[in-house]
């Protein structure tokens, strides 16, 4: 993938993530903003977790996937947010290859493995409501381990594709990376490089790990949907809806903004627009996720309150 003339040409130490430099003055109030983001969806997805393991009730596969969802969203922020409010509060924005190499590696093999997880929790509501009678045998415990295990490690080893190959291109020219992370896209834009090779494979593991996953998440729903609609009863109907709303809820928002930034072409109009959508689906969804689940479940709910029975117990 290097051209010929690479002894020549001098590679880059470090990167320059140029995020929000056009917004000088909002540099305090960002940092104050996003580090009440994180503390918030560390504090929130924690609670989810810890919520899955400690309360019995909460041990069945859809909880166990919850649990696994939260876990990565952890992961996630931790992956973007520290970095960014370093950037912010000291106004040092430079990263060094092997930084924005590793964080470009995390963050994509996370998003990998939040599609695939999300598709594992779409099929765990089909099969619960088309095929009950089958689920037990289905959604078996060493199933849902197998489940969740694929997703891990299909993300982290999909990953490996594009940041192997990114780990071998040359930078030579300017160094300033036009987002607030490093992104495959504007890094692979800086390379001396040809670049269509990496955008083409980039393309190709996009429809592999976001838009196949999310058809297969919307044939799921769609068989879902038909399957409420033929419930003869309003409050079997409800009943049914009411399992899957919260995850159709996530996945509408998580989609919704990751196809946008990665499947439409990168334009001057566009540009600063798939920035604040790259804000959407890195910052404000993981910290919407635990909302979501616990404003809109009623089992969770009733976790959430046995929990807080049991402290204040303990304390008195």
């Amino acid at each position: 993938m290097a051209s010929p003339d690479q002894g020549n040409r001098t590679s880059l130490p470090e990167f320059i993530l140029l995020g929000f430099r056009d917004l000088p003055g909002l540099q305090a109030p960002l940092s104050l903003l996003f580090l009440v983001i994180y503390l918030a969806t560390m504090a929130g997805n924690i609670l989810i977790v810890g919520l899955v393991v400690v309360n019995r009730h909460l041990h069945t596969p859809m909880y166990f996937f919850l649990g696994n969802l939260s876990c990565l969203e952890t992961c996630y922020s931790s992956t973007l947010l520290p970095r960014l409010l370093a950037g912010l509060l000291t106004g040092d924005r430079t990263v060094s290859f092997a930084g924005c190499l590793t964080q470009y590696y995390f963050f994509g093999a996370l998003v990998g493995t939040e599609c695939l997880l999300l598709t594992v929790m779409s099929y765990d509501r089909y099969v619960a409501i088309c095929n009950p009678l089958h689920y037990a045998a289905r959604m078996s415990d060493r199933a849902c381990l197998q489940l969740a295990g694929g997703s891990w490690a299909g993300g982290f080893l999909g990953c490996l594709i594009t940041a192997l190959p990114i780990s071998q291109l040359t930078f030579c020219g300017p160094n300033g990376i036009d987002h607030f992370f490093c992104d495959l896209v504007p890094l692979v834009k800086l390379s001396c490089d040809d670049p269509r090779q990496m955008e083409t494979l980039a393309f190709a593991l996009s429809l592999i790990f976001s838009f196949v996953p999310f058809l297969l998440t919307v044939a799921s729903y769609a068989c879902i949907l038909s399957a409420i609609l033929r419930i003869p009863s309003t409050a079997g109907r409800h009943k049914a809806f009411s399992t899957c709303s919260s995850h159709l809820l996530v996945v509408s928002v998580y989609y919704g903004t990751l196809l946008a930034v990665y499947m439409f072409p990168t334009t001057d109009l566009l540009r600063h627009f798939k920035k604040v959508l790259s804000v959407a689906y890195t910052v404000l969804t993981p910290l919407a996720n635990p909302l979501i689940y616990s404003l809109r479940n009623r089992e969770v709910q009733e976790a959430l309150s046995q929990a807080r029975r049991t402290w204040k117990f303990g304390r008195s």
